[in-house]
């Protein structure tokens, strides 16, 4: 049963609609438009909104949008055909009311298709039932009837079952002539392939045949012999005892209190300056204000010169045939003219390190974006859909909701509370090193920021945040801003629970008037069920208002994985009812990538949430907002 079915033009008129049950379609159908048509995201023609499920089908030649909406858990196979058909007879009925392509004439037009969809509607329940229910397959249908009794046997080589050697010796029993001798005698010319009695009908002497059962003596013992000195060497390692202890450069015994450089600090305390060079430290640029990231090249623009040199000195001629390649004239499309173009298209983003599943969803919306379009007296196939792939790109790297932190930082100052950040990821991502980034980037714009310390796993996690501690002190130091100290670490040591941290760090920062509170925590694995169920359970009991995911640029397919899978146990071991997930995500290690910037689209098109900052090197000034037309630019180009 069908909840509804409606059709409206992609200007937003409802030119008809059939309601199954009493509930309004309103609001499935706006959330199919936000959450993917506007989006670019039709490369699937289905759509979960709560319990509904709905498909949808695309008129590109007359602008028009089909949905049918259905519960999710009925499994309806006519509904494919049921679009098809209605959309074809609606097309065809009132072409000449929508060519008009004027929203006065589609409002003043009327529609009457209730009966018309109705006859569809009841074809396509009646055909699904006609078809024959499949019958289960018989013994003499599958594989394994088909295979002859020889190839079951075993071969030598395997090991054999204990009825075929049984089989084996009672065979030699009868066969053999002379009793127990021949049977002994067959049975190791048997093993070793050779034949004792006779070759080629020649009887063999006794001493050919002493000299062979020396040689297959020597060959069933030689192996024994290997396998047993295998099996000692194999033990030689274990006798060796235990790993003995090391020794250290200054000699005696060294303990943990001999070995723990680290000066004993306790929370509440600012941290000593540093005595390096803030220069080198700090980086160049300025440090309050992102600067777009840039993704061209001196190579590049080289490249570009070079090539525009050989093109002036071909022929008119060439030039003229070259440009007429290729042309539409005023013809719609269709699948197969934009087929060679889709693959090459989908290929070169592959290459450019999106996620393989990613780059065939995104040339399968372009398909539906453009299949039926009609095109231009001069215009080319490659680029009208090279121009919609990058439209696509463009709207899917400028997702709905847009992250503003000072401007939220500023609205929590209002309230009199410290704004909280959590930052999370797989290990070796970078977390800390563009937790300090940000860090640097706050009190740059005048804002005070606590470092909770809740990597409680890896070793030298908190001596690396009290690091960057320091380094941030020496460059806002407190004599600059009135003797208040701008940022601070807040950790409890190793071992202890990250949840609890973070909400003692929390409550110190509200009442030392701290800003912002940044969490840095554990990298950790998105299979390791027990560290996501103690990420869950940090976001759950300290509710932040930020939860940032942090990524290498350098991933491909493995970038999809990571961010399905820290959703999905974000939300399965989260004890709230509407549970938290990822809020926005760091890029990092933008530097090292050149122009391969697939891992942005791949990430931004799974989660639909923006690229909050972009890492792009190793000093403090080393951090970027994404520009969605440069990271595009450099996606498409050859």
């Amino acid at each position: 049963m069908l909840d509804f079915f409606t059709i409206f033009s992609k200007g937003g008129l409802v030119l008809w609609c059939f309601q199954g049950v009493s509930d309004s379609c309103t609001g499935p159908v706006n959330a199919l438009i936000r959450s993917v048509l506007l989006q670019e995201r039709g490369g699937n023609n289905s759509f979960t909104h709560e319990a509904l499920t709905l498909k949808y089908k695309l008129d590109n030649q007359f602008e028009l949008v089909f949905v049918v909406g259905f519960q999710k858990i009925l499994t309806l196979t006519y509904v494919d055909k049921l679009i098809d058909d209605v959309h074809r007879l609606f097309r065809d009925k009132y072409r000449t009311e929508i060519q008009q392509q004027s929203a006065l004439s589609l409002l003043n037009g009327t529609f009457d298709f209730q009966n018309d969809f109705l006859r569809l509607l009841r074809e396509a329940e009646e055909s699904s039932k006609i078809r024959a229910p499949t019958t289960m397959k018989k013994y003499e249908d599958s594989e394994k009837a088909k295979k002859p009794v020889r190839s079951m046997i075993e071969t030598r080589g395997e090991k054999p079952k204990e009825k075929a050697k049984n089989s084996k010796k009672k065979g030699t029993k009868k066969e053999g002539s002379d009793g127990p001798l021949a049977t002994s005698k067959a049975a190791p010319a048997e093993k070793s392939g050779l034949s004792v009695g006779a070759e080629n009908g020649v009887e063999l002497s006794k001493e050919e045949q002493i000299r062979r059962k020396r040689e297959e003596f020597i060959q069933k013992h030689g192996r024994g012999m290997d396998k047993s000195s295998k099996s000692v060497k194999s033990d030689a390692p274990k006798e060796k005892g235990k790993k003995a202890p090391r020794v250290w450069e200054l000699g005696g015994c060294a303990n943990k209190e001999v070995l723990d450089y680290s000066t004993p600090t306790t929370n509440g305390t600012p941290e000593a300056a540093l005595s390096e060079d803030i220069n080198l430290i700090r980086g160049t640029g300025p440090g309050g204000q992102l600067q777009d990231l840039d993704c061209s090249s001196s190579d590049d623009e080289g490249a570009a010169q070079n090539s525009t040199k050989p093109s002036a000195t071909k022929g008119t001629l060439g030039g003229m045939f070259g440009m007429l390649k290729g042309l539409v004239g005023s013809k719609s499309l269709s699948r197969e003219d934009m087929e060679s173009v889709l693959d090459k298209m989908r290929d070169h983003l592959i290459a450019k390190n999106v996620a393989a599943d990613i780059a065939v969803q995104l040339c399968e919306s372009v398909a539906n974006k453009l299949e039926g379009k009609v095109m231009g007296t001069f215009s080319t196939v490659t680029s009208t859909v090279k121009q919609a792939l990058q439209e696509s790109l463009v709207q899917i790297l400028q997702p709905q909701r847009r992250v503003d932190m000072l401007r939220d930082i500023m609205d929590a100052q209002r309230r009199q509370r410290p704004y909280v950040v959590t930052f999370c990821g797989v290990n070796g991502v970078g977390k800390s090193t563009n937790l300090a980034k940000i860090s640097f980037w706050l009190l740059e714009n005048g804002f005070s920021v606590l470092i909770a310390a809740c990597d409680t796993f890896r070793a030298g996690a908190v001596e690396q945040l009290r690091t960057h501690t320091r380094r941030l002190t020496a460059l806002h130091p407190p004599e600059k801003h009135g003797g208040r100290t701008m940022v601070q670490l807040f950790e409890k040591g190793y071992g202890k629970d990250a949840a609890g941290i973070a909400m003692e760090a929390i409550a110190f920062a509200r009442n030392q008037g701290f800003d912002v509170v940044l969490v840095d925590t554990a990298g950790r694995m998105q299979d390791n069920a027990p560290l996501m169920t103690a990420l869950a359970k940090l976001i759950t009991v300290n509710t932040p208002d930020l939860v940032l995911f942090v990524g290498e640029a350098l991933v491909g397919n493995e970038a999809v994985d990571q961010l399905v899978k820290f959703n999905r146990a974000l939300a399965d071991h989260s004890m709230a009812q509407t549970p938290r997930l990822i809020d926005g995500i760091v890029l990092t290690k933008f530097d090292t990538i050149d122009d391969k910037v697939g891992a942005a689209i791949s990430m931004t098109y799974i989660t639909s949430k923006p690229i909050v900052f972009v890492g792009t090197g190793q000093t403090y000034c080393d951090l970027r907002s994404l520009n969605a037309k440069a990271v595009v630019a450099a996606l498409m180009k050859a």
